[in-house]
């Protein structure tokens, strides 16, 4: 006879009867504390099972009976309920262990061999701040690409658009590393492009001085009576075309004159890889001045208050100021000056880019474009240092032609 509800809650711990049956293999188990499971009974390769189907009241007669269906068409294609449950649970226990986070400071562990403790500090914190509180609880390999998209979305909401980018990317790692280490086998981030998800962005160039003017810039700083070793700075930045960084950590340990060579070290470039730079006459020229200006100091270019310190960040800035071009012109824009010169006057596009250092995202171009384009860019740094030349020179007839 088939259980009803009445009848389950009469039952007592102290019934003598233990089981319970309703039908198809489903029972009622009294245990002597008074509890009450669920059981269902049942045979797989000629053996005899026991599956629990929960505890009465929280799983009432109908959900039981619900579950033992359920169980029942598995058995129907020839499939263990018990060994199915099994198998769920260890799935949920493995993906209790994946979650987004947990693959994430792996992968931080992973990569902090090659990052200063700045950098990991500062990645983990955009992490713990944008994404983990979101979906870093998530299994990994369930997360859909929408919800990547609202997580980048929501930070480039809050007027951070640049850490939004930063975070998608870094996504975009932690996933490659989860399929790398079969923690997943699809990328939710392969189908979003930045440029779909985040808000138009300005474009902001730094400040940089025209062609046409100059002339008037070096009439300026030929004249300039400040610190010599800032102005030697300056116009070394300006012939070389490297960033300000790197130019004011310059040491003499880099610059090889015999070959006309100076050799950055990939710690302290941009994308960290070595940059070679070709020395003009005109820059080898600058050195000269600024070996006797650096007495024993290993920089090419020392504070002129703490020797064995380079040129603070912000001096260049400050002098480019204190001749008049506050707003006008920075220090990193002699960058923008130069691009801008040698692509008008038709040189080899990939050599000007490579010069400036910006990274080559193929990496075969990128190892052609540093094995073979020295020679180029070498005519193309001496060809840089004659313009300046030229250039002086009409800032030298200027004052006459005003008169």
């Amino acid at each position: 006879m088939a259980l009803t509800d009445t009848a389950i809650r009469k039952l007592k711990a102290d019934d003598p009867k233990r089981r319970h049956f309703d039908e198809k293999g489903l029972y009622l188990e009294l245990s002597p504390a008074g509890g009450k499971w669920w059981r269902f009974k049942y045979r797989f390769a000629g053996k005899e099972k026991l599956l629990s189907m929960g505890v009465y009241p929280e799983v009432s007669l109908a959900e039981a009976r619900r579950r033992r269906d359920a169980a029942r068409s598995l058995l129907d294609e020839q499939v263990d309920p018990g060994a199915e449950r099994k198998a769920a649970a260890s799935a949920q226990r493995a993906a209790a262990l994946n979650t987004l986070e947990a693959v994430a400071r792996a992968w931080l562990d992973d990569k902090a061999s090659g990052w200063s403790d700045h950098t990991r500090g500062n990645v983990t914190a955009s992490l713990e701040n944008h994404v983990f509180p979101r979906i870093g609880s998530r299994p990994c390999k369930e997360i859909k690409a929408g919800e990547i998209r609202d997580v980048v979305k929501a930070i480039d909401a809050s007027g951070a658009r640049d850490q939004a980018g930063r975070v998608f990317q870094r996504l975009r790692a932690i996933y490659r590393y989860a399929i790398q280490h079969d923690l997943c086998e699809a990328d939710p981030t392969y189908s979003l492009r930045p440029s779909e998800i985040l808000s138009k962005q300005s474009v902001r160039h730094r400040a940089a001085l025209a062609e046409r003017d100059v002339p008037a810039f070096l009439r300026k700083l030929d004249a300039y009576e400040g610190d010599p070793n800032t102005r030697n700075a300056l116009e070394f930045l300006m012939l070389t075309a490297t960033r300000p960084g790197e130019t004011r950590g310059a040491t003499w340990g880099e610059i090889d004159e015999e070959r006309s060579l100076w050799r950055i070290p990939a710690e302290r470039m941009k994308m960290k890889a070595e940059h070679l730079v070709p020395l003009s006459p005109q820059a080898l020229a600058v050195l000269k001045r600024a070996r006797e200006l650096a007495g024993k100091s290993a920089l090419v270019f020392p504070s002129p208050f703490y020797p064995n310190k380079p040129l603070s960040e912000n001096t260049l800035n400050s002098m480019l100021a204190r001749l008049g071009y506050k707003g006008i012109a920075t220090a990193h824009g002699f960058r923008t000056l130069f691009s801008t010169c040698a692509n008008e006057a038709g040189w080899n596009a990939d050599a000007i880019e490579r010069q400036l250092a910006h990274e080559e995202r193929d990496e075969v171009r990128g190892a052609y474009n540093r094995a073979l384009m020295l020679p180029e860019r070498t005519k193309l740094m001496k060809w840089w240092g004659t313009k300046i030349d030229a250039l002086r020179k009409v800032a030298k007839v200027l004052p006459l032609k005003a008169a």
